[in-house]
């Protein structure tokens, strides 16, 4: 495997601080714009404000306060074709995987390589929806 490189811009959604710094560091290295946010309210209000720029979120579904498939659901509202890679420390099986046969365009878990998250970026953005 090796890193695949793109551009555009991605919301990273998550709550804990560690992972929106590395994160961050590691999708920018990637060659893509990053928006981060810390709680579903941030991200939809960032999403509703960046719509037409954001090509995929990076969501972590277990969040304080509103769930990954509360959010998705409003993400979906906002921009029906909108792009979601599920992010999770815990297994793919759960809510992890009812986000998937919602719609969402690849899991990923936590914690992730560069390359195995340039891969999982790629494949979100590049999978017909």
């Amino acid at each position: 495997m090796e890193i695949i490189k793109g551009e555009g811009t991605i919301l990273l959604v998550d709550d804990q601080d560690l992972v929106i710094d590395v994160g961050r560091d590691m999708i920018s290295m990637l060659g893509y714009t990053v928006l981060t946010a810390k709680s579903g309210e941030e991200a939809l209000a960032v999403f509703q404000e960046q719509k037409d720029v954001i090509q995929l979120v990076v969501l972590d579904y277990m969040l304080p306060g509103m769930s990954g498939s509360e959010i998705y659901d409003r993400l979906i509202e906002i921009r029906p074709a909108v792009r979601v890679l599920v992010s999770s420390g815990d297994s793919k099986d759960g809510e992890a995987a009812a986000l998937l046969e919602k719609g969402c365009s690849g899991y990923i878990q936590k914690p992730f390589s560069l390359i195995e998250l340039s891969q999982k970026i790629h494949d979100a953005l590049h999978t017909a929806v």
